[in-house]
């Protein structure tokens, strides 16, 4: 089977795991206080240009949305979000379980659009019943969007504007966030994303480690007892050091944005390939994911030799898949997955 089927479908860059077995026996202290972390977090406000910014690893996505939200919110407060939105579409309730509602905005290809979210929030202090509703307490986006799609510069500013105007923190989920900022069609900087969120987050899972995220606040203003709340949600780990030498070694020598124009690379290579041979793309990304329209028997007939993602229903005949480059995809898999389109 060649796979195509997402971006963490194999372990961790060599780099990564040559820093985990350097470390291995060094003794350190527990949940995040050990020098590895330390290390990665200095070369993470160097790369985003904000000394003060603190940082905190986690284990992976929904855990890291679910704390940061839960961590932000106060218990009348819900999160905006695209109705596509990964926190509104695909964890499960993580965030409802926690206690705060997701309050779902239009997508527009994944994104949303500044002006219909301040017509939201106006539209909620508005209601002379406001007080007995779900208050908008944060603004969630993640870039990439759940189908590939960036924000550009000039987007995530008017976004930016209409939470500062009132007074909602600006989060953003970074799962992929290399692949957008190796794309070649964004005009947005790792700066720019820290200079407009209030919090986001560094994907690793999905960008070469083994696991882990970096959760961001770039200006500080970390949650008071903040490592009381991630123990909570059961994310504080004990040996804190595997995410920091992972961060350590994706921050070293711009490890993270080199591995990232891979996927991006081959994603260009890829629609290409899928260009010659004919196929109806769904949705035609600037980043690693890739959405095909297939009718049945053809998305059937390539599973048996493809492994790729279910996306959608379209209609009763055709079936939307995603096929995904990542930074281990080598041109070997791509001329492989051309013999056999």
């Amino acid at each position: 089977m060649i796979s195509f089927e997402n971006d963490y479908n194999v372990g961790t860059h060599p780099a990564v795991l040559r820093r985990l077995e350097e470390t291995n026996l060094a003794p350190q202290p527990g949940y995040g206080e050990d020098d590895l972390c330390r290390l990665a977090a200095e070369k993470i406000r160097a790369a985003i240009g904000c000394p003060a910014a603190e940082i905190r690893f986690l284990v992976g996505g929904t855990q890291t949305n679910q704390i940061a939200i839960a961590g932000l919110l106060k218990s009348y407060e819900g999160v905006l979000a695209a109705e596509t939105g990964h926190v509104a579409a695909h964890e499960a309730g993580a965030i409802e379980h926690s206690g705060h509602k997701v309050l779902t905005l239009p997508s527009h290809e994944g994104r949303i659009e500044a002006a219909e979210l301040r017509a939201w929030i106006e539209r909620f202090y508005g209601d002379a019943a406001h007080e007995h509703m779900v208050f908008p307490g944060m603004v969630y986006l993640s870039h990439p969007t759940e189908y590939g799609t960036l924000y550009s510069l000039g987007q995530l500013e008017a976004i930016a504007a209409v939470c500062w105007d009132y007074r909602i923190p600006l989060y953003l989920d970074g799962a992929r966030l290399g692949y957008g900022l190796m794309s070649r069609g964004t005009d947005l900087t790792l700066e720019d994303v820290a200079r407009l969120c209030d919090v986001f987050y560094i994907g690793g899972t999905k960008v070469g480690a083994l696991c882990g995220e970096a959760l961001v606040f770039p200006r500080g203003g970390m949650p008071e007892h903040f490592t009381a709340v991630v123990k909570q949600h059961g994310g504080l780990l004990a040996k804190g050091r595997v995410l920091g030498a992972q961060f350590d070694a994706l921050f070293t020598n711009r490890l993270y944005f080199e591995i990232s124009a891979n996927a991006i690379d081959k994603a260009e290579k890829l629609k290409k390939l899928l260009h010659e041979r004919g196929y109806a793309f769904f949705l035609e990304t600037p980043t690693n994911q890739q959405f095909l329209l297939l009718d049945d028997a053809r998305a059937a007939a390539l599973a048996k030799r493809v492994r790729f993602s279910f996306w959608e229903k379209p209609d009763a005949e055709h079936t939307v898949v995603r096929l995904c480059t990542s930074w281990a995809t080598t041109d070997e898999d791509l001329a492989a997955l051309a013999e056999v389109l």
